[in-house]
């Protein structure tokens, strides 16, 4: 049982060997048109070498010292029959070379095939091809396997095929022959060593590009993340504190007035957790149950997230900013349009920050908020009529810094959208966005 089990772990061993010799070890060679042209003119140039070769020896008879006082005479092919098979082999042999690139490995075939045939009379007619075959068939085949059993393979064969009467090279050009493959293996080596120093270099570059755009993608993501937290959490936390500071203030006067400042500061509050949990969910891919501040979900609280805010909220935004002190108007022009959901929170925020730096840096003024739906892009104006600041203003919780508007403008130009903001001719304040949309 053991000798069968070794028998088939070596028959086993045989055929994942066959398997590999017949899978590329990289991808085939696709060669430049100046390398096209290279190969074509050099399997030219062969070509007619070897054919007057063939032509100028066809019918000759060589006569050999074999011995010391023995001579041999050694015909060559004559005739047209011989004439056109020498020639027939010069040019399958110097031809197929054009495509020594493409395919290394066929042309050793083709051209060993053609060294074996040719007459041993005659075997410098194929034999120089077949050494520029097999350096092709070394540097630029792919199955590396199958060439380093064919390329050994070939050598022995043709190397065999001589005799000491007929050599394939005379004396006079061993030396050659032993100087030119040590100056190509040089060359080789040279060239082997300029690439890897340049696939070093490559990798080093591309290495720290991707380094570079991975840290300027972290820091875009950092970005995003900390507008969208801060267009969620500014507006709801300031009307909470300018309500806490109003009904702190008219607590022991006017305790009813103060009871409805703290429920519209316990509705700002439960929105902003809302926001949180969804825009905290988005990130984290887990559920609103993950309260970011370590909380249990109110009861009745939605247990889904909610689609991002856009034109449709506006109402509720308005509403919640009238129940904070501020007379807002909203008016829509134009047929509203169904927008991507991108613009639409865009514009949502705009708004959003627009009334938000009203409530805290111009109390007691009036504010108008106006969509116009343009055939061709969307227009949002903010506009309020100037005041004081509100109380509780001087606190850090409601100091601006301008990183709203900078948010506003780095989220409307993804979409090509443009910001105006200013102080108006009349007093108070302007926001003015313009969004580009696709005609429909």
């Amino acid at each position: 049982m053991t000798r069968v089990r070794n028998v088939r772990r070596t028959l086993h061993r045989f055929r994942e060997a066959a398997r590999d010799a017949g899978r590329p070890s990289g991808p085939p060679l696709r060669p430049t048109r100046r390398a096209w042209q290279f190969d074509a003119l050099m399997a030219l140039a062969l070509g007619i070498v070897t054919v007057y070769y063939g032509i100028d020896n066809a019918g000759n008879v060589v006569v050999r010292e074999i011995a010391p006082g023995v001579m041999r005479t050694v015909p060559r092919p004559s005739g047209p029959g011989g004439l056109a098979y020498m020639v027939t082999l010069a040019a399958i042999a110097s031809g197929a070379l054009a495509l020594r690139r493409r395919y290394p490995l066929a042309v050793l075939c083709v051209v060993t095939a053609a060294t074996l045939a040719t007459p041993q009379s005659v075997l410098r007619l194929t034999f120089y091809a077949f050494l520029v075959a097999v350096y092709s068939a070394a540097v630029h085949s792919p199955y590396r396997t199958a060439t380093l059993a064919a390329i050994p393979a070939s050598v022995l064969l043709v190397g065999t095929s001589g005799n000491s009467v007929t050599p394939i090279v005379p004396n006079e050009y061993i030396a050659l022959l032993i100087l030119v493959p040590m100056a190509g293996a040089a060359l080789g080596l040279r060239t082997w060593k300029r690439r890897s120093d340049e696939g070093r270099t490559r990798l080093t570059a591309l290495e720290r590009e991707q380094a570079e755009a991975l840290r300027r993608a972290v820091a875009h993501e950092r970005a995003r993340i900390a507008r969208e937290l801060h267009d969620v959490v500014t507006h709801n936390v300031s009307v909470m504190v300018i309500q806490a500071g109003a009904a702190r203030k008219i607590m022991k006067t006017a305790p009813e007035q103060a009871g409805e400042a703290l429920l519209a500061v316990e509705a700002g509050g439960r929105a902003a957790m809302t926001e949180l949990r969804h825009v905290m969910g988005l990130l984290t891919l887990d559920g609103p149950e993950d309260d970011p501040s370590g909380a249990a979900a109110e009861p009745g609280a939605a247990t889904e997230l909610a689609p991002q805010p856009g034109l449709g909220q506006l109402d509720a935004l308005v509403g919640r900013v009238r129940d904070a002190g501020l007379a807002v108007t909203l008016d829509v022009v134009g047929p509203p349009r169904d927008l991507p959901p991108g613009i639409g929170l865009a514009a949502y925020r705009v708004v959003q920050e627009a009334l938000t730096n009203t409530v805290k840096h111009a109390s007691g003024a009036t504010a108008a908020v106006t969509v116009e739906h343009r055939p061709e892009q969307l227009r949002v104006e903010v506009t309020d009529t100037g005041g004081h600041p509100a109380t509780g203003a001087a606190s850090g919780a409601v100091t601006g810094n301008g990183r709203g508007l900078i948010g506003l403008r780095e989220r409307l130009a993804v979409y090509d959208g443009t910001l105006t903001t200013g102080r108006r001719l009349t007093g108070g304040y302007r926001v003015e966005a313009l969004i580009p949309l696709e005609t429909p």
